[in-house]
């Protein structure tokens, strides 16, 4: 997985808003929208039916994300689990997550990042993107919203 957006430079970075829409290709998510929080560490996406197997002596997960873009169907997702570890949510409770590392694509950068899997049922976004994944890549405006645009559903799925 290549990543073509990494820049020491500060004034070179693409500035995004406090919330942007963003594609998780290699998940078969061609467009979701996404709460930025530099206060997060790591980044979560909200899952629904969640249940690991095996392939080949490997974890793996299958699992239901629903978009929220609009006519977007529920995408069914079966990736390999990266990692588990535990999480401490903003209320300050610890709980085990299973961790994936998948390509995210956002104002134009494209490049692996790790998303833990979690309920967020009851949150405005389904996904947030959390300060690992932003580092050195962007600068955030929290004043803004939605600078990067809405992503073509076709194009932010190719390979």
């Amino acid at each position: 997985m290549l990543d073509r957006c990494k820049s020491a430079a500060p004034k070179s970075r693409p500035v995004i808003g406090w919330r942007e829409w963003l594609a998780l290709p290699d998940l078969g998510i061609a467009t979701i929208r996404a709460k930025i929080d530099t206060g997060a560490r790591s980044s979560a996406l909200h899952v629904d039916a969640l249940e690991t197997f095996r392939v080949g002596g490997r974890e793996w997960v299958r699992f239901v994300v629903a978009t929220d873009a609009s006519g977007a169907a529920p995408v069914v997702v079966e990736t390999a689990v990266h990692d588990r570890r535990p999480v401490t949510d903003s209320g300050g409770h610890v709980s085990e997550r299973i961790f994936l590392l998948t390509r995210m694509t956002l104002a134009g950068c494209s490049y692996p990042i790790e998303i833990n899997l979690a309920s967020r049922q009851h949150m405005s976004f389904p996904m947030l993107l959390g300060r690992s994944a932003l580092r050195r890549r962007f600068t955030v405006d929290p004043a803004r919203s939605f600078r990067a645009g809405r992503l073509a559903r076709k194009a932010a799925v190719a390979p």
